[in-house]
């Protein structure tokens, strides 16, 4: 799963890529303002964490996503085939929006996350506009010269997709059926893609309820409940100075501000919730590990997650729930108390569930 992080000039963004991945940025990597960063950041699991306690594993791994840092956007950069190609190939965008005050670092107007919102949201459905006027001109040129059932639905929806962008809403708004969208998936729309606003507010000494309240009070609420849309709030500054403390300071550090978890946990779980996305736990001495589905995949797909030999000979999926486990002490309990269930290819893998998967391989 990989997530643009997007954003106006001198929002935070790259700020919030560096505590993100933990990558250490040169300044040679900032010369160049257009150049894509790519980092890894470790999904934060409290509950693989209270696995691990229990089977004091060789191994931990966590889930982790995949952020890619693009420079400043505006017109001028969507029409840079490089940088467009880098926001392309992302699944999510995370757009980091400024709602700090700072005299030091400059800012057009006064502070106004949702004028901030819909101006970058206007740039990406104008170059989704311009991507589907050029096809549809091709299209139109095919059908005089050969009809087919499959450029006509191509046709029809673009020209439904035009009228969408033209209304000014972005394509992640329109309704579409899995067809639609597995025709429109070539293209790859950047206002087709799931977004998540993150508002990177001052510090404050009740930065916890700050955070909470942030949504409501730059008045997001209405663009953060639309289809596939979300919002959530950090302060780039103090993530900035988490990041640099162990687990024990840190734990001291958010609780001095009325926080019982940083940002960067909210905004990976909120990214998750976006993308539709859960884990699932393989847990044992050798390892304790995340894996992250799809919601509604079934257990033989969550095998195939695994290894894909897993999915060819798959019989049956030991499953319980991560707590009941916990709660148990033991596999070996578990089964004795009868919570530990077999389930068949068909079961649909739940959120925290821990699999242990019986194949013929």
């Amino acid at each position: 799963m990989k997530t643009g992080i997007i954003g106006l000039p001198q929002v935070g963004k790259t700020s919030l890529f560096g505590i993100l991945t933990k990558a250490k940025l040169s300044e040679q990597a900032y010369a160049n303002p257009r150049e894509a960063h790519v980092g890894v950041a470790k999904v934060p699991d409290d509950r693989l964490d209270r696995l691990a306690s229990l089977f004091s594993p060789k191994k931990l791994t966590h889930a982790s996503v995949e952020y890619v840092d693009v420079g400043a956007i505006g017109q001028d950069a969507l029409k840079e085939t490089a940088y467009i190609g880098h926001l392309r190939n992302v699944d999510a965008l995370a757009h980091v929006v400024r709602a700090f005050e700072d005299p030091s670092i400059p800012h057009v107007g006064p502070i106004d996350p949702l004028r901030d919102i819909k101006n970058v949201e206007f740039d990406l459905m104008v170059s989704d506009l311009g991507q589907i006027e050029k096809r549809l001109e091709r299209l139109e040129k095919d059908l005089k010269k050969m009809r087919s059932a499959e450029l006509e639905k191509e046709f029809d929806l673009l020209k439904r997709a035009k009228t969408h962008l033209e209304s000014e809403r972005p394509l992640r708004e329109m309704e579409m059926t899995p067809e639609d969208k597995k025709r429109l998936r070539g293209f790859m729309f950047l206002s087709e893609k799931p977004i998540l606003y993150v508002l990177n507010v001052s510090e404050a000494p009740e930065l916890g309820k700050e955070l909470e309240n942030a949504v409501n009070k730059f008045k997001l609420s209405e663009v953060a409940s639309r289809p596939n849309a979300g919002a959530t709030a950090i302060c780039g500054r103090v993530e900035a100075e988490l990041a640099e403390m162990s687990d024990a300071d840190a734990a001291e550090f958010l609780s001095g501000y009325g926080l019982k978890e940083s940002g960067l946990t909210r905004l990976i779980r909120t990214t998750y919730a976006l993308l539709g996305l859960v884990s699932f736990f393989t847990v044992g001495e050798d390892e304790c590990r995340a894996w992250t589905i799809p919601v509604h995949t079934r257990a033989v797909e969550a095998a195939g997650a695994i290894h894909s030999d897993l999915e060819k000979h798959f019989i049956r999926a030991e499953t319980i729930r991560w707590d009941q486990l916990l709660e148990a002490g033991s596999e070996a309990n578990a089964r004795a108390r009868g919570i530990l269930r077999l389930e068949g290819k068909d079961y649909i893998v739940q959120d925290g569930d821990v699999l242990h998967i019986r194949h013929s391989g």
